[in-house]
């Protein structure tokens, strides 16, 4: 058996599981040419191909309406088979807070969010079916990791949410996604061969890729430090997000158990490497957690920590999981945790809380219906 690249976990499959089919979307432009001419076609369908799905979202074989009747079965069973179904969507903020509940190939649950504001469209993706770095207070840590999801599988949650918002599906009018964040169920890095993946097929130009800009891109991690630094390498201008949760070791190792293995400073010590290369400033990812984390001592060690560096700190007042005995912090404590930061001149804002009344937290409407 093969080790792992640094950064990449290994996983156990459900029981049953089968290896996702091969997209359009796993594929570079040279080997969709090869795929193509394998089954007997012209290698100039692989373009063709890929103008259908990532510039005309264009998934059904009868509107290819520039390749032969007789071709268009064979390609789209070869390279663009189905790969993910929608369970449902439910809604909230008048609409325009979608988040979808999909069935994969082999029955696996996994989720997406697309959240329309005034001035941006974000959609918020899952880059693994569950998720195994066990974080007690986050509903995906607590069902544990089915698997890590294909490339293909990735990026069509994107390419169904640019669909959906040119089609009129979320009020407001057609509209163009500008940001996508890597925050939904998983841990992108310990699927980092498929999550860089996707990353190019998101920016490659059209229509190789879906022609979106790195800088509104962001990929979250908890700190897996080896792949940190490997993805400081890849030349990306992405953001990178440090799901920090606490300043000191002792309660991260609790709240991030991964932090037994890369304490605080390296991972912020890897995270200044990849601000130093992408030229990206650093968002620091915190939860706050009433009585746990939310202490104002906290907030000036966390200040002090980040104090000069090229960062930005992102409170996010959790959003509780059913029967979980973890909540959000009190509207006082809140306040002081961000006067201790911003007293060390480091830039800090208060997350808007969307979906809470839609199971928002992820891992929360994939829990239910299982």
């Amino acid at each position: 058996m093969a080790r792992p690249a640094p950064g990449e976990l290994t996983f156990v499959a459900p029981r049953g599981a089968t290896k996702p089919p091969r997209h359009l979307a796993d594929l570079s432009p040279a080997e969709r040419r090869e795929a193509v001419a394998a089954i007997g076609q012209k290698p100039f369908r692989a373009k063709q191909l890929s103008q259908h799905y990532f510039a005309r979202y264009a998934h059904d074989p009868a509107e290819w309406t520039d390749i032969p009747a007789a071709a268009r079965e064979k390609l789209a069973a070869e390279l663009l088979p189905d790969l993910m179904s929608v369970v449902r969507h439910i809604s909230c903020d008048d609409d325009t807070t979608r988040k979808t509940l999909w069935r994969l190939h082999d029955g696996t649950l996994v989720e997406s969010v697309l959240m329309r504001y005034p001035d941006r469209v974000t959609m918020c993706i899952s880059s693994q079916a569950g998720c195994g770095m066990n974080c007690p207070f986050c509903a995906t840590g607590q069902a544990g990791l089915d698997r890590n999801l294909s490339t293909a599988e990735i990026v069509h949650q994107i390419v169904d949410g640019m669909r959906a918002l040119r089609d009129g599906e979320v009020p407001g009018g057609p509209a163009r996604l500008s940001n996508i964040v890597f925050m939904g169920m998983g841990e992108p890095l310990a699927n980092y061969k498929r999550v860089v993946g996707a990353i190019r097929r998101l920016t490659d130009p059209e229509p190789d890729g879906l022609g979106l800009s790195q800088r509104g891109i962001t990929v979250s991690t908890v700190g897996l430090v080896p792949a940190m630094l490997r993805f400081a390498d890849e030349g990306f201008k992405c953001r990178l997000a440090v799901s920090l949760h606490a300043p000191d070791d002792e309660l991260r190792d609790t709240l991030v158990p991964v932090n037994t293995r890369w304490k605080v400073r390296e991972v912020l010590d890897a995270a200044w490497e990849y601000a130093e290369k992408s030229g990206r400033r650093v968002s620091i990812e915190y939860a706050l957690i009433r009585d746990i984390n939310d202490h104002a001592w906290r907030g000036d060690l966390l200040g002090r920590l980040l104090k000069g560096k090229r960062v930005h700190v992102n409170l996010i007042p959790l959003n509780p999981t059913p029967g979980s005995k973890w909540t959000a912090s009190r509207p006082e404590d809140e306040l002081a945790f961000v006067r201790a930061i911003e007293a060390h001149g480091v830039p800090v804002t208060v997350r808007d809380t969307r979906g809470q009344e839609i199971d928002g937290a992820c891992g929360q409407l994939a829990a239910s219906e299982r």
